[in-house]
Order: C-alpha cells, then structure tokens, then sequence
C-alpha cells in the first residue's frame, strides 16, 4: 500500500473484495433464485423482502467494522505494532459481542419490522420465519466480517475470499438438498444461509489463531482496550449510522413496494439482487481506497494520498458503469432467471432501467467518502448520505404517499438522490482533504 503502483496494487487489493462480495450476496441470490424456480411466488416475495431489514440491522455493525480496518491500518503506517495488537483484540470482541446482540435483537423484532413495513398479508408469516432464523447466524456474521477487517488492514484479502468460497459452495448445496430433496421452503434457505455463515466465521478464526503477532486473536483474548474502542468508534459508528440509515431509507421504499403487492415485491427482489452485485463493484475499490489512504495518511505521504482519491474514482465509476449497462441492456434475460412469470419479470425490467442503469452514479460519494474515512473524517460523510441519501428519499416518498404513485416513480428515487449526495460529498472531501493535507505539511 505504501510502495509501487497505484492503480496495480489497489486493482490486486480490489479483487478478492469484489469476488468476496459477490459471493457474501450469492448467499441470498441463491436463496432467492432457488425459491423462485421451484416454490410459489409468495415464498419468492418473503425470501427476497427481508434484505433490506437485513441490510438495516447488519449495516450498523458492519460499519464498525471500517473502524477497526482504518485503525488499524493507520498503525501499520505509523510501525505501531502494539497499537496493532491492543485494535485487533479489541475488534474481534466487538464482532462476538454485537452478533450476541444482533440474534436477540433480530429475533425479537422481526415480525414488527415487517409489520411497519406493510408486507403482503399473503407473505408476512413467510417472511418472519425466514427473518428469524437468519438472525441465528448473526454471531457467525460479524465475526466474519471483523475477522476480513483485520486481514484487510494489512492488504490480505484473499484468505476473505477463501472463507467466502466455502460457505457459498455450502450454501449451493444445502439450498438444493433442503427445497429439492426435502421439500422445504423458506425455512430450508434460511439454515443454509446459517451454516454457510457458520463455515465462514470457523474459517476466519482459524486464519486468525494462525497469525503472527501482532494479529493473531484466540477467543480466550476478549478483551475491550478503551481508547482502542474509543478510536474505532469513532470511525466505525459514523461508517455504521450512515449505512444503516441508508438501509432505513430503502426500507421506507420497500414499504412503498408492498403496497404495490406480491408481484411488484416478487420483481423488485429479482432485480435488486444485481444491484447488489455492481454495487460491490464500487465497495470493493471503496474499501481500497480506505485502506490505502488510511496507511498512506499514517505514513505522511501526501502526494500518494491524492492520487489513491483520484484512482479510486476512476476504477470504480469505470467498472460499475460498464457492469450496469452491461446487465441493463439484457434486462429480460437476468431477471429472467429468478422467475419466468410476466407480472414479475414486468416488474423487476422496470427496476434494471431505472435503478441499476444509472447505479455508477453512486461511486461519486462512496468513493469520496471512503477517503474522508481514511483521512480520520467519519462524521461528515454520514451527515451528507443521511441527507442526500435517506432524507430526501423518505419527505419524496411521503409526497408520493399523498399524491400517488406508481413502481417506476418509486425506482427514479434513486439516481436522483444519488446525484445529490454524490454533488455534496466531492465538495465536502476537496474542504476537508485540503485541511488534513495541511496538518501534515
């Protein structure tokens, strides 16, 4: 991170994050088209619904997660290894504790959540059951994902894939074995999805036991560092906040979805899952860049740090924009594979026109706002995206609930809270990395 080519190196870094990604989502892709192909359309709709309930929950503890990588990258940097050691002890039990928390939590408010959100009558007993038993696997989740932050930090991220390859081959198969052989239907996907995050987790913990110091974790090293957790929280909250948020704005249109009924939700849920997959497109080259200018920052090398910016914009605006338009332009063929019925193939072409067409418009303030993080500003970043990204999309969406709508209204909120939040986001880091650049001068 600190020597060589840029765009190489961020591009070798980039890789195993996308792949990883895509695998993580394959997870719920797989629920969702195994369900779709061989169970009712309703148990398509409950599979598929929870995401961004999953998404709302998850965000919050993932974005921590930010905290722990930039932390302790930025002591790599500095050659502080036992700063190194105190932020890896420290990460690790935030994952148990918070996924403890996350089971119980998830479990309990399941069935209400999906209740404010106005899912179909016909979908929400489905729902909550498939939402209930996901929770159980929320322990397996963060330590996955703390576990890849300190890989991360000090530029692994192949061993993440590895753990993720696995779990998914897992998940294939016992998503087949449960619906196919055993005729089982939600609940059959959900404990896939558990034990696939299980292999992942067990994986990961076992990278970790076999690390040098000053990475190596063993469970029996739980211990909380306070100005270690002070640090990371106050990186990792703002990063988790913001993503929650997010999630909570999507809530608020998948809300506006189920009104529309179970075939609107059925497409839509068909349609968002690539979404997701170019979105790790952008998170990958995000993530990047968060950890470049973290260690790079650390280091006081400011002319790498303006040139990581630059990069990372342009690998991520490049390679989402030729992902989009690539999977855009053969709409009915992909959501053509999670289900051949036409009022839910209708619905989810809609969604690819309107929402992944233009989704390289998001790389604007991910990428912004990953370097504000790496330069140590979390704060601002999350005040924008709440602003341009879930406020603005909730007063547009209560406009909407007074005067009317259709699904197509409800899709042409995203590139238009995108573009606002990217405008705010590239002028907000420009201020602030001119004020931290100046520090180090």
């Amino acid at each position: 991170m600190l020597r060589g080519p840029i765009a190489r190196n961020m591009i070798v870094f980039a890789l195993p994050l996308l792949a990883s990604g895509v695998l993580q989502q394959s997870f719920n892709a797989v629920d969702v088209a195994v369900v779709g192909r061989w169970c009712s359309k309703q148990v398509l709709a409950a599979v598929g619904s929870n995401g961004m309930i999953i998404s709302l929950i998850v965000n919050l503890f993932i974005g921590v997660s930010v905290g722990a990588n930039v932390v302790i990258a930025n002591y790599i940097g500095r050659g502080d290894m036992s700063g190194v050691r105190r932020a890896v002890r420290t990460a690790m039990s935030i994952a148990l504790v918070s996924g403890l928390a996350l089971l119980f939590i998830g479990w309990a408010a399941a069935r209400p959540l999906l209740e404010f959100m106005d899912t179909p009558a016909d979908v929400i007993d489905l729902s909550t059951e498939y939402l209930q038993i996901f929770f159980m696997g929320m322990p397996f989740m963060m330590i996955y994902n703390f576990g890849s932050a300190v890989l991360r930090s000090k530029g692994d991220t192949r061993r993440p894939f590895y753990a993720l390859t696995a779990g998914g081959l897992v998940n294939v198969v016992l998503n087949l074995i449960f619906v196919l052989g055993l005729g089982m239907d939600v609940d059959g996907v959900a404990i896939a999805t558990v034990t696939a995050n299980g292999v992942n987790a067990a994986l990961i913990l076992y990278y970790l036991w076999r690390e040098s110091d000053p990475y190596r974790w063993m469970p029996r090293r739980l211990q909380f560092d306070r100005g270690e957790l002070s640090r990371e929280l106050r990186i990792g909250v703002p990063a988790g906040v913001q993503g929650m948020l997010f999630s909570i704005s999507n809530v608020f249109v998948q809300s506006a979805i189920n009104r529309l009924g179970s075939d609107a939700v059925a497409g839509s849920s068909a349609a968002v899952n690539y979404e997701m997959y170019c979105y790790f497109l952008i998170v990958a080259v995000n993530q990047a860049v968060v950890a470049f200018m973290a260690q790079n920052y650390g280091a006081g090398n400011v002319a790498r740090c303006r040139r990581i910016f630059l990069i990372g914009m342009l690998l991520g605006t490049a390679s989402s924009c030729v992902a989009n338009l690539g999977i855009a332009a053969f709409g009915d063929f992909f959501v053509g594979l999670f289900s051949r019925e036409p009022e839910v193939l209708a619905f989810g072409v809609l969604r690819v026109d309107h929402v992944l067409a233009f989704q390289f418009i998001a790389t604007s303030y991910e990428i912004s706002g990953a370097a504000m993080r790496g330069l140590g500003y979390s704060v601002m970043p999350t005040v924008i995206t709440v602003f341009g990204s879930c406020l603005l999309r909730i007063v547009l969406i209560h406009i909407m609930f007074a005067v009317g709508y259709d699904f197509t209204d409800l899709m042409n909120l995203y590139p238009l809270s995108w573009s606002v939040t990217g405008a705010m986001m590239l002028v907000a880091y420009f201020l602030i990395s001119r004020r931290a650049y100046a520090h180090i001068s």
